[in-house]
């Protein structure tokens, strides 16, 4: 009759299987017994054990309103009381702004950190002793020392986790903006409408928290109004894929066309317009002609062999699930995933993991035709005058390659390529107005394909100005890229 309590339980998942033939073979069980499982979301979850249970999940609250409170749930009066400083209440209500907002920035993905990182209770936690601890040690002659406070706080607090400069740079913003004697003007706001509460209760907090917007702008955390339109457009993609994934996999549709012929016509419709494959020897005759040695066709080389791995790869599952349907192989898992993932217009992992990321199977198989045709006019025609550099599998080593020739050509001026840096210039030429390669002086390269998010360009003057509602991306004209 008593209760058992098995946690993280992703750990042991071979264990489980053993709990669910005990329970379920187990003749006499008291009607006061449960087993209490606590697991994070994995894969290989039993999923018979997993449909016999009652389900809880314990998500993170979502908004400011909803990260404050469940801050200040937790926080008692002895706590607001522990300090006499007048500067103690304002600094706890922002150090919880600060944690709350390095949360949510999270849900924008790459726009709110370019690593997501897990800050958790104890970052906070630690962060308010520290707070609590400065305040006991400051002398009312020289008052907070700020710059003390904003490092503990950007640096090592929440710094502590963040690997990546920008980002860092990111948290150091917020201490400086949100840290200081300026906190307790009259003026002070962390966004309009988000101000710091005077109250002496934790109950006078609460009531200010509740009248928060319950949605809030992206504005709240630093970010462009349209990062909105990326998280919402992200989760409907994301329940969609979900809802896409659980549907019964029948073989009949309702067209009366079965979901293996749609497999096998589409399969079809891709071998025939799939490129052949580059034959190795006239590719080495033809990167001899241009210069083997050349930084920048060593790069090409190594883009060819990694197309050649993508087609070879799209050929041989596409050939094989044919086979697979018409009942001469066997369907492996990975051909049952490949034939699911076509007939819902999305990418197959056998194809993903070696290529790039494209919204549906469609533009993802135009964009290989593309890719392909960039490479093989550069191998025929020789060097192209610019280059769709998002086309690329390693941007950053063509980039590379580019100073390596570089600073070849100025070795007689004692260039060494530690010392080379880039540099980008945007022109006023669109792809179509480009005639020739940059001019010889200079060197480097001319690419096109980028894109700017959250601004626009004004293309008269050359410079960033703010974009359009609701747009989200802006294509820039070709760049100049030297060295």
């Amino acid at each position: 009759g008593g209760w058992l309590l098995l946690q993280n339980c992703h750990l042991g998942l071979e264990f489980l299987n053993e709990l669910m033939d005990s329970i379920t073979t187990e003749e006499s069980v008291s009607e006061d017994f449960r087993t209490w499982i606590t697991t994070e979301a994995h894969p290989e979850f039993p999923i018979n054990l997993l449909q016999s249970s009652i389900k809880f999940t314990n998500e993170p609250p979502q908004g400011v309103k909803a990260g404050l409170k469940r801050t200040y749930s937790a926080v008692t009066q002895d706590l607001l009381e522990v300090n006499k400083m007048p500067q103690w209440k304002p600094l706890l209500y922002a150090v919880a702004f600060l944690h709350t907002t390095v949360q949510e920035r999270r849900k924008f993905g790459p726009l709110g950190w370019n690593i997501p990182y897990e800050f958790n209770q104890a970052d906070i936690a630690a962060s308010v002793q520290f707070v609590q601890n400065h305040l006991n040690d400051v002398d009312n002659k020289h008052g907070v020392n700020w710059s003390c406070v904003r490092y503990m706080l950007g640096e090592v607090q929440y710094g502590g986790r963040v690997t990546d400069d920008l980002d860092k740079a990111l948290l150091n913003t917020y201490a400086r903006v949100w840290f200081g004697e300026h906190m307790f003007s009259e003026k002070f706001c962390f966004y309009k409408g988000y101000v710091i509460p005077k109250g002496n209760t934790v109950e006078d907090y609460l009531q200010y928290i509740e009248q928060l917007p319950v949605i809030d702008t992206p504005e709240v955390f630093g970010l462009h109004p349209n990062a909105d339109i990326i998280y919402q457009t992200n989760l409907a993609n994301e329940t969609f894929s979900t809802i896409v994934s659980i549907q019964p996999k029948d073989s009949s549709t309702r067209g009366g066309e079965t979901r293996e012929a749609v497999v096998q016509r589409l399969a079809d419709e891709m071998l025939e317009k799939l490129p052949p494959d580059y034959n190795p020897h006239e590719v080495k005759a033809q990167l001899r002609k241009m210069g083997a040695i050349q930084p920048i066709n060593i790069f090409l080389r190594q883009e060819i062999d990694h197309m050649q791995l993508v087609i070879s790869r799209v050929r041989t599952t596409l050939t094989d699930l044919k086979l697979a349907i018409d009942g001469t192989i066997i369907m492996s898992e990975e051909l049952q995933d490949a034939l699911d993932n076509i007939y819902d217009a999305r990418i197959p992992k056998l194809w993903f993991r070696i290529s790039w990321e494209s919204t549906t199977l469609g533009f993802w198989f135009t964009e290989l035709l593309e890719r392909n045709q960039q490479f093989s006019r550069w191998l025929q025609d020789g060097r192209p005058n610019q280059f769709w550099m998002t086309g690329f599998f390693n941007p950053q080593g063509f980039l590379t390659a580019m100073r390596q020739e570089t600073t070849r050509m100025n070795l007689a001026k004692g260039w060494e390529l530690d010392s080379v840096v880039l540099y980008g210039e945007v022109t006023k030429m669109m792809k179509e107005d480009v005639v020739g390669p940059p001019p010889a002086d200079i060197g480097g390269v001319y690419i096109h394909g980028l894109f700017l998010e959250g601004a626009g360009w004004d293309r008269r003057n050359s410079k960033l100005i703010e974009s359009a509602p609701k747009v989200l991306f802006t294509s820039l004209p070709v760049v100049h890229v030297y060295a």
